[in-house]
């Protein structure tokens, strides 16, 4: 393979971690601490001196601070640099430390930067400390993921319980596990399989906030320790987002990391990556059993790479909840009997909101380092909404920069007519997919189904806890709910409301 121009290509040179588990909320740091502490690791890895040369800095959106603004200065002025180009991402979306890197590299290529710096960090752990602290007026525990300003609205799918990603996901799910034929039986053991080979990554890996390895049975077997959150997940099936984690890396060209003496063997060179995006608004999806955006980042990665599922040595495939890499693998070709991640999963290795592919990205740098292997990352965020996928190789790919990951019209064209919504539906109707949450003592809070319309519209409908026998149909596992007949009705509310056919 001939190289190309040095200096329009990207290399990473450098990479940082940072867990920090105070005892004490008061001594922990908050998000720029943590960014600040896995950038100065990062320059270390890198040998040193490259910080101070910094002209990019791009900073992955924090939710547990929201007070704080890293790139109005405060971030910097701790680092002692002055970066001509800032930026911070507009939410902190799963799909953010790849997109960053991404710009990062064009950048470079561009010949815009010399030197960028990608860094993220969050410290929910902390900051749920000092908050449980100060007693709420309404004596709820306080939850910086549903308290987020953003999420603080009222709209036709929060009155449903449609508020945060642990209650959609589980949508996702249904419709997979439905759409693949598998029982519920069969649809756990997989989510067990992939997420126990997670908690094996995990343990090996210092980095990891939880290091102890799990069975495929644990993972979704409900329990005290292992509460149910939204069927069919427990708690060990979503992500961890009580951490403190920082992590960043350093981006430079192949000809500057040659002329500051940086070995070969420490560069791992950034390929080819697409992106693609859902609606924002996950009532607007044509179906919950595939994401064309999905399944359009990762094909176009590895076709613009000229890859196989073969190919690859090591991969990361999202990890909020097991649909996504269910999604990603099938789309991937990637065995079941692989590890799915570099890092450890949102589970075990940590879910720092919308930072966790930072660390992959680290991880990621470390194992091809010094190799000819290459490895794939899959990042999704939002609610099934946001897909990047980039390729590392330990060698030269022969990419070329800079370069356009928007595949948009491609996942667009794969993407079916999308239901009309009809929020005041009442009549027969038949189940698309469904979940049930719960509250914390594992006690059934509510259902809530999405339907569609004799006509092909969707709408949904509220599950009572009360209906004990809706409940159980919807969850023991003895048949398939989806595609099953029933009848909405219009509470006094206004609300609609599931019946099972007498």
């Amino acid at each position: 393979m001939s190289e190309t121009d040095p200096r329009k290509t990207p290399v990473i040179i450098g990479v940082g971690q940072i867990n920090d588990r105070p005892e004490n909320p008061g001594d922990g740091l908050d998000p720029i601490g943590l960014m600040a502490a896995a950038l100065r690791r990062a320059d270390e890895d890198a040998g040193g001196g490259w910080l101070a040369t910094c002209d990019s800095l791009a900073v992955v959106a924090q939710l547990a601070w929201p007070q704080l603004n890293p790139v109005d200065g405060a971030l910097a002025k701790t680092l002692g640099i002055s970066p001509a180009h800032r930026m911070q991402t507009a939410m902190p979306n799963g799909d953010s430390p790849i997109l960053l890197l991404h710009e990062a590299a064009n950048r470079i290529a561009r010949d815009e930067a010399e030197v960028c710096a990608v860094v993220g960090g969050e410290a929910l752990r902390t900051a749920a400390k000092l908050a449980a602290l100060k007693p709420r007026e309404d004596g709820d525990k306080p939850n910086a993921l549903r308290d987020a300003s953003h999420r603080k609205r009222t709209g036709y799918a929060q009155s449903y319980g449609l508020v945060v990603p642990t209650d959609v996901y589980p949508l996702y799910e249904i419709a997979v596990r439905a759409a693949y034929g598998q029982t519920l039986a069969e649809g756990q053991a997989e989510s067990g399989e992939i997420w126990s080979r997670m908690s094996k990554v995990a343990a090996a890996d210092d980095s990891a906030w939880i290091r102890e390895e799990v069975s495929a049975e644990e993972v979704v077997t409900p329990s005290p320790a292992n509460r149910p959150i939204a069927f069919p997940y427990t708690k060990l099936q979503v992500a961890n987002s009580s951490v403190n984690q920082g992590a960043g890396f350093l981006v430079t060209s192949l000809a500057e990391a040659r002329e500051r003496g940086i070995p070969e063997d420490r560069l791992v060179f950034v390929g080819q990556g697409a992106a693609a995006h859902e609606d924002a608004n996950f009532l607007a999806r044509d179906r919950y059993d595939f994401s064309p955006s999905l399944a359009t980042s990762i094909e176009r990665t590895m076709a613009l790479n000229g890859l196989t599922a073969d190919d690859l040595a090591h991969v990361e495939l999202y990890s909020c909840f097991p649909c996504v890499p269910k999604m990603a693998r099938r789309a991937l070709g990637w065995p079941l009997d692989k590890p799915a991640t570099v890092f450890g999963g949102l589970t075990f290795g940590g879910g720092p909101i919308g930072n966790y592919m930072s660390h992959a990205v680290a991880e990621m740098v470390l194992r091809l380092r010094g190799t000819g292997d290459k490895g794939l990352l899959f990042a999704n965020g939002g609610y099934a909404t946001h897909n990047h996928s980039i390729l590392l190789s330990g060698a030269a790919t022969g990419a070329s920069f800079p370069q356009e990951f928007d595949y948009q019209r491609e996942a667009d064209e794969r993407r079916g007519k999308i239901p009309a919504l009809d929020e005041d539906y009442a009549g027969e109707a038949t189940v698309e997919t469904y979940t049930v949450h719960y509250a914390r003592d594992g006690s059934v809070r509510s259902g809530v189904i999405i339907a569609r319309t004799p006509d092909g519209a969707r709408t949904l409908a509220h599950v009572p806890a009360s209906d004990e026998s809706t409940i159980s149909l919807l969850t023991n596992g003895n048949g398939e709910p989806v595609g099953t007949p029933g009848l909405i009705v219009r509470d006094e509310a206004g609300m609609g409301v599931w019946q099972m056919p007498a």
